[in-house]
């Protein structure tokens, strides 16, 4: 299998620039196994390789402006690792744990990790509903996972009563905060927000919902 690798080049160049620094070399070499394995394994599908960079990592890994230095992050459902591993990357002052169901996602985040090097993050494989108990987190993640109203069920629970949700979203962010007003009331969120991440980075910045308890 042929794999055309996406070009990082120009306004992404720089803005993969200032959020990796140093460590961009790695964020290259997460893309690459998103580029091939990625898409063998199903991960990601192959119409999305020419645009990893803007619509997927960078879009993922600015996120980390929202996060509070040394904190503990747990990803839910983090399938081909967006946004657990962009976190991780650019972040080695966090401890990530990236909960997934799946085994074949579960065996290829292990061997990414592995082959990264990247020692700020353990992998649980579980429904994120049983990792309850199990996971300490001053955050909660989690893109193209599930409407809001769901999501709350299966992501507020581990964060114990204290700590922030950032839930990854797009046009329907609004939308979806009114249909989840009742359960957000039900968990105690004190408050709950759409923000805006990357503004100064990417030309669509990342639309995040921040669910505060």
């Amino acid at each position: 299998m042929s794999i055309e690798l996406p070009v990082l080049s120009g306004d992404a160049l720089e803005a993969a620039q200032k959020v990796f620094g140093d460590r961009l070399p790695v964020a290259q070499r997460y893309v690459q196994h998103l580029a091939s394995s990625g898409i063998e394994r199903g991960l990601i599908g192959p119409r999305e390789v020419h645009r990893l960079w803007e619509r997927h990592v960078l879009n993922c890994a600015v996120v980390q402006e929202l996060i509070e230095q040394g904190a503990t992050v747990a990803d839910v459902g983090s399938g081909a690792g967006l946004p657990g591993l962009c976190l991780a990357i650019a972040r080695p002052d966090l401890s990530l744990t990236l909960i997934e169901p799946l085994e074949r996602r579960v065996i290829w985040l292990t061997e990414v990790v592995e082959d990264l090097g990247l020692e700020n993050v353990d992998i649980m494989r579980s429904r994120a509903e049983q990792a309850v108990g199990y996971v300490e987190a001053d955050y909660v993640t989690a893109r193209a996972v599930s409407a809001l109203v769901g999501l709350l069920d299966i992501t507020l629970p581990i964060l114990r009563g204290t700590g922030q949700l950032l839930a990854l979203k797009g046009r329907t962010a609004t939308e979806e905060i009114t249909k989840a007003k009742k359960k957000l009331n039900k968990y105690g969120a004190r408050k709950t927000e759409i923000l805006l991440a990357g503004e100064n980075l990417l030309e669509e910045p990342t639309t995040v919902v921040r669910v505060t308890l």
